[in-house]
């Protein structure tokens, strides 16, 4: 959707295999992968223009090598841990640049505006069936334990829910 050339990465080749099917122009297991070596080669050694990235801390680096000059890297989520270090002459060289953000430390009115332009942009992807949500698992609230058991093991493929 939105016209990009999509990578992604994930830990097993289920999840790869799912990541094609969603529509990724390839994927990378970075469990057996080189993540940077494999991005080097997709691209023919330009890099990408954008990373989203879920893990933050020891990955950090690697995303910021994998960007091409003028690239950014968008913290979205800090799942590996919060402090990393970074060569910073490396990155003032490529002019790259980090962002981070997270809804919750929005105010109302952004909220509302993010809110708005996902009805205008997304919703109509998702109304004709060009993007879809994965749903994994569905459970009932009194099966909150076995979702969280689920969400731990990292075998799910898609959200997991739960019902009341």
């Amino acid at each position: 959707a939105f016209g990009m050339t999509v990578y992604a990465s994930a830990g097993s080749p289920e999840k790869c295999r799912a990541c094609l099917a969603f529509g990724a122009e390839d994927a990378i297991n970075y469990k057996t992968e080189d993540f940077v070596e494999r991005v080097n080669e997709l691209t023919r050694g330009k890099g990408v223009n954008l990373v989203l990235d879920m893990v933050a801390g020891p990955y950090l680096p690697k995303n910021l090598e994998v960007l091409a000059t003028g690239g950014r890297l968008a913290i979205i989520g800090s799942l590996g841990g919060v402090r990393s270090e970074i060569n910073m002459r490396n990155m003032m060289r490529r002019r790259l640049t980090i962002g981070g953000s997270t809804l919750r430390a929005r105010d109302s009115i952004v909220k509302a505006s993010i809110a708005s332009e996902l009805k205008e942009h997304v919703w109509p992807l998702l109304e004709d069936e060009t993007l879809e949500i994965r749903i994994d698992t569905v459970f009932n609230m009194g099966e909150a334990s076995k979702a969280h058991g689920l969400m731990e093991s990292n075998l799910h493929i898609g959200k997991i829910a739960l019902t009341w």
